[in-house]
């Protein structure tokens, strides 16, 4: 017992994140067409998952370190679940039992010790799977109004649309737009958007 505390030493977000960036970094230096953000929105801010990479999908990655508690996490699976097309939590060891029980099946799952050489280690729990229930409702919200209301003109649905709020704007692109083609725009406007923190 005493071996294995003086190898490991307790996690913190900061250490997490900065491992996990540059690992998603090096995985997808060579990829333009992926776009890594952290904390993204979701359901107009209800929820914001501590880092995104958007590509042919939108896996998000939740970090709860050794030093954070569970009290959110039941909010947050259900904005996720609602939204992300993959989810990986990354977690310490104190966590992982409570973890693999509150999280969805398809949720991956992967535990972070940190060495006594401050290194961050990662290891596989679970393996994650592709999100089997999105919900275009929530998933259309992260387009900004002007976004969608663009791509409602791509489809030729503006008409009676253009001087309406964002909500009516949205609920018209769910009605117009197939889910599979709802995602895939969704997904580009995200990587083509300059300015992140406009509202």
């Amino acid at each position: 017992m005493f071996k294995r505390m003086e190898m490991f030493m307790k996690t913190r977000d900061i250490d997490i994140r900065m491992s996990l960036h540059s690992i998603l970094s090096e995985e997808f230096s060579d990829d333009p067409n992926t776009l890594i953000i952290d904390e993204l929105g979701l359901c107009q801010g209800d929820a914001r998952v501590d880092v995104a990479v958007i590509n042919g999908a939108i896996h998000g990655y939740e970090i709860k370190s050794e030093s954070d508690t569970l009290e959110r996490l039941p909010n947050q699976i259900d904005i996720y679940n609602k939204i992300l097309d993959n989810i990986t939590i990354i977690t310490g060891q104190c966590h992982i039992d409570r973890i693999l029980k509150m999280t969805p099946p398809w949720w991956g799952v992967q535990q972070a010790e940190m060495s006594d050489t401050k290194t961050i280690i990662l290891s596989t729990i679970r393996n994650g799977k592709q999100n089997p229930d999105i919900d275009p409702h929530s998933l259309v919200q992260l387009l900004w109004r002007d976004e969608a209301l663009e791509l409602l003109k791509v489809y030729g649905a503006e008409r009676g649309f253009i001087s309406k709020p964002r909500r009516d704007i949205w609920n018209r692109l769910v009605d117009c737009v197939p889910l599979e083609e709802l995602k895939f725009h969704v997904r580009n406007q995200l990587k083509k958007r300059k300015n992140w923190r406009s509202v």
